[in-house]
């Protein structure tokens, strides 16, 4: 994923799918400079810290 539509979902009102290693996520910060995104896994709860180019949006 590209850093500013990950910035996009982040700042949506709506709810975009978005997964890490083909599991849902949620984008709870990002941070561009790094290109890093904290995400929490949906399900177990945890938070985690990935590369941005790893995520994907759900199509």
């Amino acid at each position: 994923m590209q850093p500013k539509r990950a910035e996009e979902i982040l700042n949506s009102p709506s709810t975009i799918e978005v997964l890490y290693q083909h599991s849902p996520v949620w984008i709870e910060k990002i941070d561009l400079q790094n290109g890093i995104a904290q995400v929490k896994l949906l399900g177990p709860g945890n938070q985690i810290d990935v590369p941005i180019a790893d995520l994907q949006e759900r199509q």
